[in-house]
């Protein structure tokens, strides 16, 4: 199970310490010492989880924080600011604005791991999910219907992972245009249709599962 980890931190003897230590635990983590370099990054890989730093030369962690949680794509990546502001206030800012954890510095490395290793044990978990008698095994790449495979297309298979981790929640055609296709121009969202079409017939002849929400998109109901 490839895990990818964006490290933000300017101090670049702490941001050895952390890439070489997580990698050694067999994480594949990426290191940036300013916020312009990790936003470059972000347009093209979306990492399992983000250590950041509150204190970067260009931009501060707050409002990287802030730009992240503002958008659905990175609702899925987990956050843990790492930082040497202890003041009370500071912390509750973190958190409140969408941290799942904060670490104060200086710390001891094998805290960090430990606080790694149980946001990676919390997606390992959340890799098969169930809904009703439709089990799909993200890792595997297996999708399953009463015990019995059922062979779907990579897109389809995407676009039921995409549903299946946004449950009871409506997804958009634009997103999972943006999202699978890479497409930006809504014409296309025949598209997605024609593929949710095939999808249905392979695994929900009987709309139990995919909900057509009209005029914007589809969601999966458990």
């Amino acid at each position: 199970m490839e895990y990818t980890i964006f490290s933000i931190e300017d101090d670049r003897n702490i941001a050895h310490i952390i890439n070489v230590t997580l990698s050694k635990q067999g994480y594949i983590v990426e290191t940036f010492y300013d916020g312009k370099s990790f936003f470059d990054r972000l347009e093209q890989k979306v990492p399992n989880l983000i250590l950041l730093d509150m204190m970067l030369p260009d931009i501060q962690g707050l409002d990287i924080l802030k730009k992240i949680r503002s958008k659905k794509e990175y609702n899925d990546v987990d956050i843990i600011i790492v930082s040497a502001n202890t003041m009370l206030m500071d912390k509750i800012d973190g958190l409140d604005n969408g941290a799942d954890d904060y670490i104060e510095k200086p710390f001891n490395i094998l805290e960090l791991m430990s606080r790694v290793n149980v946001k990676a044990r919390k997606y390992k978990k959340s890799l098969v999910i169930k809904v009703k008698d439709i089990t799909l095994d993200i890792d595997a790449h297996i999708c399953m219907k009463d015990n019995q495979e059922i062979k779907l297309t990579t897109r389809e298979f995407d676009i039921l992972k995409m549903l299946f981790t946004s449950l009871n929640q409506v997804v958009s055609r634009d997103e999972i245009l943006k999202k699978i296709w890479n497409i930006k121009d809504d014409v296309e969202s025949r598209t997605v249709d024609m593929h949710v079409k095939e999808l249905r017939q392979k695994i929900d002849p009987e709309n139990n599962i995919i909900k057509t929400i009209y005029g914007i998109g589809y969601k999966v109901v458990s």
